[in-house]
């Protein structure tokens, strides 16, 4: 029986536009970079290096450590003045990247959706692709009236050393709440990344406002609708409290 339910965060809790996120983002991110001497353009081919590397990553390192040293190899950077950019990013996801909630779109239903489950005696875990260090998932829940104790258990690349779609990700996740497969649903915007978690016995539903769907996968197998939808759904759920 399911009992647990996991959330993406961009896309699917946070409602916008990708492409405007990280135009928005990386704007803002090009700033940091700039401040400590740094060639922009240079610095942001970096940070694409480093998250196909977390992409990529085999779990045998975190995902902040395999990110933080391509980036330094891709610019040629000495372990303190690395150190530097990752001080200085930290300050930034804290700090100035709560700017970038201007591109979200209005959603009433998330707040309210994960304080109802929790209500009604769900464990609510936020399985995000974990390419940000927590402050900035911390920073980005701000943004829906949300924070990290409304979660059983939040994923960032300091505790993880697998991404979507990698089924390694989710066996962490998994390991970490104490769950199996068959008591859990993933609810995600992602055909790819985050249904993949039905490989592993996972429910699964498909959240389409904000749909990313590069590849055309065909979608018409999967349980979907928009966020309203699903929470319709979740609350037609049997109440475990």
């Amino acid at each position: 029986m399911i009992d647990t339910i996991l959330f993406d965060l961009d896309g699917t809790l946070l409602q916008f536009s990708q492409e405007d996120f990280i135009n928005n983002y990386f704007a803002k991110l090009s700033k940091v970079f700039i401040r400590l001497g740094m060639e922009a353009e240079a610095s942001i081919k970096a940070v694409w290096a480093g998250t196909k590397a977390m992409a990529l990553n085999d779990g045998s390192m975190t995902n902040a450590k395999r990110f933080w040293m391509v980036f330094a190899e891709y610019l040629g950077l000495t372990p303190e003045k690395n150190k530097e950019v990752e001080a200085a990013c930290d300050d930034f996801y804290t700090n100035a990247f709560d700017a970038v909630k201007s591109v979200l779109r209005p959603n009433d239903v998330s707040n309210r959706l994960v304080r109802e489950l929790a209500g009604r005696g769900y464990t609510v875990a936020l399985a995000t692709n974990p390419l940000f260090p927590a402050c900035a998932v911390t920073t980005r829940l701000n943004w829906i009236g949300l924070k990290p104790d409304d979660f059983k258990h939040i994923t960032h690349y300091y505790n993880s050393t697998y991404c979507k779609p990698n089924p390694g990700y989710f066996n962490e996740v998994l390991a970490e709440i104490g769950k199996t497969p068959g008591q859990c649903l993933m609810a995600g915007n992602h055909p790819v990344e985050d249904m993949s978690a039905g490989k592993l016995g996972i429910e699964t539903y498909l959240v389409t406002d904000c749909l990313e769907n590069e590849a055309n996968v065909d979608i018409s197998t999967f349980r979907r609708g928009t966020l309203a939808e699903l929470e319709e759904f979740l609350l037609s759920l049997p109440s475990l409290s």
